[in-house]
């Protein structure tokens, strides 16, 4: 009965703000749509996508995040409702200074005043699920105090188990979703979330980036601050630097757009190549340029990782379409097993032919390859292969890098840039020695 009162709300926040189509794909009853569409008060003239990133922020913070999740999934909702979903920002009203300092009081076992020397009651940023404090540690270390939002967890257990009702629902009254995994993926989601509401985890995915990057001028993550990091509350170095979304500053700086795109290039290489361990919400906001022209990376709460089958995989695939060796490309996929063994592999190369021809002869700075694996996977999908939420995020992680880049220099390709580590990577793991080995 709970499930279905929020239902309701639910549907009447999507009416209000002219989203009701929404429930139609869905499996929900015409009766239930029709006066929706009577509700609705805009939408007529807006995108889908448009309104149901409206409608999400209206109902609060696990609906946010379900947004951005179901930006990954252009099979489901479309490509123009994903890209709308994509730039869905989790910013909401901060919660009062004395409930952050509560928190801190509760988490740390110390009052503020004893674990830092000054704290700033102005919140730096406030999220869906956390708000960010500037404040000055023992010996005068600036650092970013992040906190979770009082109540937060028990709001997201309720929301998560809406989410997961319906996905049960669906799967039962569209029994050809099933390939969708949807019940899957909307636990795969939990854990996410459950990751991210727990602000020691996030910590430690900093401490494994930082790792990773040791040594490697490209990338930075701020050292976090263990004595003062607990599950709700996690306290990082400050980070100083321009923001990656800031032209001026940037310009101010005297940073070169180009030589950040190539940096930021190389740096998504290494993740996703060679650590299989890799920042899955890279946008503007969670960038800085170090004044020594390094990038600084923020927010940790979502990480991607790969395992090396799945990292050779997308090697072979992006190396058969920059050789156009479709049937390379098609049968990487038959041997990994995504693709069941009793479809055509000369049907399913074909498809491939289809997606990879209408991108050579473009100027590279019109090749997008988020996109071009968007596609791939949509057609895979369509050849029976279940749908693979690591290499969802992952393809999600290369739209916004893309765009990341094309908004800094707009003639410049990342992945053009790329190329040559990946032809090193690709020998090195995939060369007749690798094979030996």
């Amino acid at each position: 009965m709970r499930n279905f009162v929020r239902l309701v709300v639910v549907a009447w926040t999507l009416a209000r703000h002219g989203a009701p189509a929404a429930l139609e794909p869905f499996g929900a009853a015409p009766w239930l749509v029709r006066p929706l569409r009577l509700l609705a008060r805009r939408g007529a003239r807006r995108r889908l996508g448009e309104s149901l990133a409206e409608a999400a922020v209206a109902l609060g913070p696990s609906f946010i995040k379900l947004g951005q999740a179901l930006s990954t999934r252009a099979d489901l909702i479309g490509d123009a409702t994903a890209a709308d979903l994509a730039r869905l920002r989790d910013r909401l009203p901060p919660f009062p200074a004395a409930e952050a300092r509560r928190a801190v009081a509760e988490e740390l076992g110390a009052p503020v005043a004893e674990l830092f020397e000054r704290f700033d009651d102005r919140p730096a940023a406030a999220a869906s699920i956390a708000q960010v404090h500037y404040a000055v540690a023992a010996g005068g270390r600036p650092v970013a105090v992040k906190i979770l939002r009082p109540g937060i967890e028990r709001a997201f257990a309720r929301d998560l188990e809406l989410f997961l009702w319906l996905a049960r629902l669906v799967e039962r009254a569209r029994p050809r979703w099933r390939r969708l995994r949807l019940v899957e993926s909307t636990r795969a989601f939990a854990e996410i979330v459950a990751i991210e509401m727990n602000l020691a985890l996030e910590g430690a995915a900093a401490c494994e980036l930082a790792e990773n990057f040791a040594g490697d001028p490209t990338l930075k993550t701020p050292a976090v601050d263990w004595q003062r990091t607990a599950r709700r509350v996690l306290t990082t170095e400050r980070v100083i630097g321009a923001p990656l979304g800031d032209a001026a500053a940037l310009a101010a700086a005297g940073h070169d757009p180009a030589a950040i795109v190539a940096r930021a290039a190389a740096a998504t290489f290494n993740q996703v190549f060679r650590d299989g361990f890799f920042h899955g919400d890279p946008h503007q906001g969670n960038m800085f340029v170090a004044p020594d022209g390094a990038l600084w990376l923020v927010d940790f709460g979502i990480m991607g990782r790969l395992d090396m089958a799945t990292r050779r995989f997308l090697a072979e695939v992006l190396i058969g379409f920059l050789e156009r060796d479709y049937a390379r490309v098609a049968r990487v996929h038959f041997e990994i097993g995504f693709v069941p063994p009793d479809r055509s592999l000369g049907a399913f190369t074909q498809a491939v032919r289809a997606i990879g021809e209408p991108i050579h002869g473009l100027p590279t700075n019109e090749i997008s390859v988020g996109r071009l694996l968007g596609q791939l996977f949509r057609t895979s999908e369509a050849f029976g292969m279940p749908a693979q939420p690591r290499l969802l995020l992952l393809q999600k992680v290369i739209v916004v890098a893309e765009g990341v880049g094309r908004a800094l220099h707009p003639q410049a390709n990342m992945w053009t840039l790329a190329r040559p580590l990946i032809a090193e990577w690709a020998a090195a793991k995939l060369g007749p020695p690798a094979r030996a080995r």
